[in-house]
Formats: structure tokens, C-alpha cells, sequence
């Protein structure tokens, strides 16, 4: 199980934002942001940030072949994966 995020209410993130993007960029861990009680927004270090839109690229494209291959549409694995080496500089 993972560790529950850190929550902190808007008005503590005004008074110390820098310590606070300090804390998430030295922990990799996001900080919840709450207004009136309830959670309005997520903070994330630049690099957890890239890896989860890397991480949503690879997702959106594992299911268009899904749904491609539910339909009955897509390619040989050995070409997608000649075709890859090539875009990868390995062939």
C-alpha cells in the first residue's frame, strides 16, 4: 500500500510555497492543496510530472491497440517491433 499523500490547506501553501516545492521535489511525493476543507488541486515535482504524462502516453497507445485488435485491425508484432528498431537507431 502507498503512503498517503501530504495535505495542506491553500493557506499554508501561500505562506511557505517554497518550502513546500522544496519538500515535493525532495520527496517525489505530491502534496494534496485543499480550499474550504476539500481538495482543489495536486502539486507534483517537474520530474513525477513527465513520467506520469510519459506513463498516460504509453497507456493511450496500449489501448488504441486494443481497440484495434477488437475490431480486428492492427500488424504483425515482428513488423511493429522491426519498425521500432529502426525509429530506436538500432537496426
Amino acid at each position: 500500500m502507498s503512503a498517503l499523500p501530504a495535505i495542506i490547506p491553500i493557506s499554508d501553501l501561500r505562506q511557505d510555497a517554497a518550502g513546500v516545492i522544496r519538500r515535493v521535489v525532495a520527496t517525489d511525493q505530491p502534496v494534496v492543496i485543499t480550499q474550504r476543507g476539500r481538495a482543489s488541486a495536486v502539486l507534483v515535482s517537474a520530474d513525477a510530472y513527465e513520467r506520469i504524462q510519459y506513463e498516460n502516453d504509453l497507456l493511450r497507445v496500449l489501448a488504441r491497440g486494443d481497440a484495434e485488435m477488437a475490431v480486428g485491425l492492427g500488424r504483425d508484432a515482428d513488423d511493429v517491433l522491426a519498425e521500432a528498431r529502426v525509429l530506436l537507431g538500432q537496426e
